[in-house]
């Protein structure tokens, strides 16, 4: 057996500072076939009136075989504005996609901890524009 360690993920720490107020929730924020994939984040970033739904999903299977989410990725996060007519749980609009030039996809099937690393990367990114006065505007 192998004693050694593993290191630390390198995970940022973002959190309700500078005004950015970080809400983790317990369900799929986007992609229609989440229910099959074994690896489902939700963060609700919150700034002033601005609301931004950061979601990552992946290791999908079907029939027992994990399969691809897209194109050629098993994980991927996306960003959305919240909609704005749900004001219970806020979830992703996802007409009203927010690009980030943060990693949005890997290709491995056994990467849930670079996963991890990328969504909060995406965090990160989002977070720092907000608090830098980036609007995240989209055309209706």
């Amino acid at each position: 057996m192998n004693n050694e360690q593993k290191p630390q993920l390198n995970i940022p720490v973002v959190s309700n500072m500078g005004g950015v107020i970080r809400s983790e929730r317990g369900w799929v924020g986007h992609f229609s076939c989440a229910d099959r994939c074994k690896f489902r984040r939700n963060t609700l970033l919150t700034y002033k009136d601005i609301k931004i739904v950061v979601s990552t999903v992946g290791l999908m299977q079907i029939d027992g075989k994990y399969e691809t989410i897209g194109s050629g990725r098993h994980f991927e996060t996306m960003a959305f504005h919240s909609d704005k007519s749900d004001i219970r749980y806020n979830d992703a609009d996802v007409s009203k996609r927010i690009y980030f030039e943060s990693d949005g996809a890997i290709a491995e099937i056994d990467a849930d901890d670079k996963a991890n690393e990328m969504h909060e990367a995406v965090i990160a990114e989002i977070s720092e524009k907000l608090l830098n006065g980036y609007q995240f505007e989209v055309a209706d």
